[in-house]
C-alpha cells in the first residue's frame, strides 16, 4: 500500500521574502516592467541632461553646479512615489475621487488668473510657493481631464456599449475638457491648451465615438485657432513664434533665434554626438531654455543621432505598452484613461521634439521625463502610475 503525502501550502506571511516577491500572484509579477524601465531610463537620462545644460549656468544655479541636478532627481523620486500611490490605490478606487481631483485642478487654474499667479516667459501659468518653488496647475489639469472624461464616457457605455457613448455623454465630456482649456488659454498658454485638445480626441476615439464627432472637433479646432488669431487673444511674442515657424529665415537674431540655435546644436551632434557634458553649444549657452523646453537639443548635440533615436525608441516603448494596457484593460473606464494618457504623452513628445527640430512651432511644452520641472514630472509619473494600476488590475483578473 502506497502512502501519499501532501504538502500543506505555506501561508503568504510565512514565505521567504524572495518567494513572496517572485510568486505568481505577487505585485512585482503583475507590474509592466518594460513600461517602468522605459520611464525610469528616460528620467535618469533627463537628470544627466539637465545637469549638462545647467552646471555652467551661474546665472541660474546660484553658483552651485549641482543645483538643478539635485532638484531634478528629487522631482523624479517624488514622481515615482506618486506613481506608487496610484498603483496602491488602483484606478477603480481612484474613480470615486475624480470629481474632487477635477474640481481642485479647476480651482488652481482660476487662482493662476488671480494675483496669486505669476508670469514666466510671457505666460501667467504659475503659482509661487516660496523658497524658489512654483507650481503649474495646467499639469494637474491634464490628469483631471483624463480621469473626468473617462468617468463620464464609461458611465454611458456601461448602459449600452454597442453604439458608443450617447450625445449627452459626449457633450458633457467635451465640456469637462473645454472649461480648463479656456482657463489655460486665458493665461495664455497655447501648448498646454493643445495637449488638452489632444487628450479629448484620444479619449473620445477610445470610447468609440463616431468619426463625425472626431472630424468635427478637428475642424472646430482649426476654426478656433483662426478665431484666436483674429481676435488678438495671443500675445505678440506668441504671434512672432508662429511667424518664425512659417518663415525660418525671419529675424534669425530675434524671434527665430531659439529654433536656429536648436538646429545648430542638434546638427553638430552628428551620428554619435560630442559626448555627454561636452556639447559646444551647451557649454557656450547658445540655446535658451535648454534645460526645459529645448532639452532635446542637448540629446542631439551630446548623444547624436544614435542617442536621439534611443530616446525616441524609449518613448515609443512607453507608448506601445500604454496601447497594450488600453487594449487589455479590465473595463472601459481603464481603456479610456490609458488611451487619454497615451495621446497626451505622444502629442507632447512630438510637439517638443518637433519644435527643437523646427518642424513644429515653439509652444513651451516640456519633453516628458527629460525636461526640468517639478509640476510636469509629477503629472507624467502620476500618468505612469495610472497605466501600471490598470495593468495590475487586468493581470489580477487573469
Amino acid at each position: 500500500m502506497t502512502v501519499r503525502s501532501y504538502s500543506i501550502p505555506q501561508p503568504a506571511a510565512d514565505r521567504p521574502v524572495w518567494s513572496r516577491i517572485t510568486a505568481r500572484d505577487s505585485l512585482a509579477r503583475r507590474l509592466d516592467w518594460p513600461l517602468m524601465t522605459a520611464a525610469g531610463t528616460l528620467s535618469i537620462l533627463g537628470t544627466l541632461l539637465v545637469y549638462s545644460a545647467t552646471r555652467g549656468r551661474m546665472d541660474l544655479n546660484n553658483g552651485e553646479p549641482e543645483f538643478f541636478l539635485v532638484r531634478h532627481f528629487f522631482n523624479v523620486c517624488v514622481g515615482a512615489g506618486l506613481a506608487a500611490v496610484m498603483v496602491w490605490l488602483g484606478h477603480v478606487r481612484l474613480r470615486t475621487a475624480v470629481p474632487v481631483l477635477y474640481g481642485l485642478s479647476l480651482l488652481l487654474s482660476v487662482l493662476v488668473l488671480s494675483p496669486l499667479g505669476s508670469t514666466v516667459n510671457g505666460s501667467r501659468s504659475w503659482i509661487q510657493l516660496g523658497g524658489g518653488f512654483a507650481f503649474q496647475p495646467s499639469e494637474l489639469v491634464k490628469v483631471g481631464v483624463v480621469l473626468a472624461m473617462a468617468t463620464l464616457l464609461s458611465a454611458s457605455l456601461e448602459s449600452d456599449a454597442r453604439h458608443g457613448p450617447d450625445t449627452r455623454a459626449v457633450l458633457h465630456a467635451l465640456a469637462v475638457a473645454a472649461v480648463p482649456a479656456v482657463l489655460i488659454m486665458l493665461t495664455p498658454d497655447v501648448g498646454q491648451t493643445m495637449v488638452i485638445a489632444a487628450i479629448a480626441i484620444g479619449a473620445l476615439a477610445a470610447a468609440g465615438t463616431g468619426r463625425r464627432w472626431i472630424l468635427g472637433l478637428l475642424g472646430l479646432g482649426v476654426a478656433g485657432a483662426l478665431a484666436v488669431w483674429q481676435i488678438g487673444l495671443l500675445d505678440e511674442y506668441q504671434i512672432n513664434r508662429f511667424a518664425a515657424f512659417a518663415n525660418p529665415a525671419l529675424d534669425p537674431a530675434g524671434v527665430g533665434y531659439n529654433t536656429n540655435q536648436a538646429r545648430i546644436a542638434i546638427g553638430s551632434g552628428g551620428l554619435t554626438g560630442q559626448g555627454l557634458f561636452h556639447g559646444s553649444q551647451t557649454l557656450g549657452q547658445f540655446v535658451p531654455e535648454q534645460h526645459t523646453d529645448f532639452i532635446f537639443t542637448v540629446v542631439g548635440e551630446e548623444l547624436g543621432f544614435v542617442g536621439a533615436g534611443a530616446v525616441i525608441l524609449l518613448i515609443g516603448t512607453l507608448l506601445w505598452r500604454g496601447c497594450r494596457i488600453a487594449l487589455h484593460a479590465p473595463d472601459r473606464y481603464g481603456t479610456i484613461v490609458a488611451a487619454g494618457i497615451v495621446t497626451w504623452i505622444a502629442f507632447q513628445s512630438f510637439q517638443n521634439m518637433g519644435m527643437a527640430l523646427g518642424i513644429m512651432p515653439v509652444t513651451g511644452l516640456p519633453l516628458p521625463f527629460l525636461s526640468y520641472g517639478g509640476s510636469s514630472m509629477f503629472a507624467i509619473w502620476i500618468a505612469v502610475g495610472l497605466l501600471l494600476a490598470i495593468h495590475v488590475r487586468s493581470r489580477t483578473r487573469m
